[in-house]
């Protein structure tokens, strides 16, 4: 008589509680059942089930701080034995959800909000958007606010920030913040500021005295800030800067990368994110990107662009980055807030941004729409008793006519309001349309489609008709072959 084969080993479940979010093994329970393959789903399910009932009934619920483990081993006869214990986390996970050649649409999961991607981060400097509420910003579907660690320290200082319990709670913003470094605009705004290995000496916009920024200074003031997404100090150069300050800058911001790593007192709770700078030139550009991802950071950026770069060496230095950046973690286009420019960036494998361009066209009397903007102060809207746009569902759009902003734009405050809340409406739209075009994988008919309407005669930019061919994305229905743009051209004139 053979003897009977052994018992199959016990099988080890990771069930990880964090507030809201569960995970088995690393997959998310979603809607009774678990994200991923099926093979073993009923059995993963049905212990799934018996572990958050024994968890949510018979033990004290986890602070919303913090996470829980538990660790289950269910035997060969369907019995559980469970271990529970708090434990540490990453304070940020990447899921890719869907792919079209080099886009991709993910989620990401940060302490205070999961996040869809592509998404756009609208600028709050000092804690607040211009003319918004936090309530409206909800209400729009805003994911990420950025907030500027420059303006903060100074007003009203990071450390009564940090005593009044944080950003979060101190501008009653229950979602994501991303805070910066603070060195551009100490660079960009301010007079004599001057870069040495030691950090930014800058003058002090108060009285006037010199002042140092170094990586540790400012990682401290973004530790007591509490956003969830902080930025490394870098080397600030504008790609308009040719020869050696570039590569210099380079070097140096990773060299201070390693200072904002070892600086950094709160990695559980706040994700650094490096900086990727070269300038346009594609070897320094390498450099970085290769260092920036040796030392395994949270997330990563690409700067040094949106600065009077031409077009064509802007897509390009964003291509470069994004082939060469991890696929597990979320990469970043700093100061992109053109829509075109965010679907180009989205198309090439890039996730997030951010600029002040939507609120800050918006108090100039200038609304985003699909063909482009609308200049509301133009005298042709005087009597113009159309929305913003027919096809927006704003509350802008559904209650206001462009005669009566008009009014509004050239006399009165609340006409910026009403449009930023219009235009960061729009690219919050943009943002939930590429994340669904490439999930439901028809995202190159949805670029086709913004392309048609923003560019009706089909007089595309070359640069995005560059770009978007290294994307893998076709886009002959709706741009004019170059030939065609050259013989139109040149018969014209």
């Amino acid at each position: 008589m053979w003897p009977l084969p052994p018992p199959p080993p016990p099988k080890l479940y990771t069930i990880t509680i964090s507030e809201t979010i569960a995970t088995v093994d690393g997959r998310r329970w979603l809607d009774g059942g678990l994200a991923g393959e099926r093979g073993e789903a009923e059995r993963d399910n049905l212990v799934f089930e018996r572990v958050y009932k024994l968890l949510i009934f018979n033990l004290p619920a986890p602070p919303s701080s913090s996470t829980h483990t538990l660790c289950i081993e269910l035997g060969h006869a369907g019995g559980l034995s469970l271990q529970y214990h708090q434990t540490h986390t990453m304070a940020l996970r990447f899921e890719v959800l869907g792919r079209f050649n080099r886009a991709r649409a993910a989620r990401l999961t940060l302490p205070h909000f999961l996040c869809e991607t592509p998404l756009f981060m609208p600028v709050g400097t000092q804690g607040t958007i211009k003319g918004l509420t936090t309530h409206q910003l909800e209400e729009i579907g805003c994911q990420i606010i950025l907030g500027n660690t420059y303006h903060l320290a100074l007003r009203p200082t990071s450390e009564l920030i940090d005593d009044l319990g944080g950003l979060h709670k101190f501008m009653n913003w229950p979602r994501a913040l991303l805070t910066d470094s603070g060195g551009f605009q100490m660079v960009s705004l301010l007079h004599l500021a001057d870069i040495t290995e030691e950090g930014v000496t800058f003058q002090s916009p108060v009285d006037g005295k010199p002042m140092l920024l170094t990586p540790e200074e400012s990682i401290q003031i973004q530790n007591r800030i509490g956003a969830d997404i902080i930025m490394a100090l870098d080397d600030v150069v504008k790609t308009t800067i040719t020869g050696p300050r570039i590569e210099e800058a380079m070097y140096r911001t990773l060299r201070w990368i390693d200072r904002c790593i070892a600086a950094h007192k709160r990695p559980k709770e706040q994700n650094l994110f490096g900086i990727v700078q070269g300038g346009l030139d594609p070897v320094l550009r390498d450099i970085c990107v290769q260092g920036l991802v040796e030392r395994n950071l949270p997330g990563y950026a690409i700067g040094g662009l949106a600065g009077g770069e031409d077009k064509d060496s802007f897509w390009r230095v964003v291509a470069q980055c994004t082939a060469s950046l991890p696929e597990s973690k979320p990469r970043y286009v700093m100061g992109v807030g053109y829509p075109l420019d965010i679907v180009v960036c989205s198309a090439l494998g890039a996730d997030m941004y951010d600029c002040v361009y939507p609120t800050r066209t918006a108090r100039f009397g200038t609304a985003l729409v699909p063909e482009g903007v609308l200049k509301l102060k133009h005298q042709s809207m005087a009597d113009d008793t159309r929305p913003i746009d027919s096809t927006c569902e704003c509350m802008v759009c559904k209650n206001y006519t462009r005669a009566y902003l008009h009014c509004l734009v050239t006399k009165d405050a609340m006409g910026s309001q009403l449009l930023s809340y219009h235009n960061l409406y729009y690219m919050l739209q943009l943002s939930r349309n590429l994340h669904s075009s490439i999930i439901e994988g028809t995202f190159p008919n949805f670029v086709c489609d913004f392309l048609k309407k923003m560019f009706p005669e089909g007089d595309v930019p070359e640069w995005v008709c560059n770009a978007m061919e290294v994307a893998g994305i076709d886009i002959s229905s709706c741009s004019t072959p170059l030939n065609s743009k050259l013989n139109i051209h040149t018969s014209s004139g």
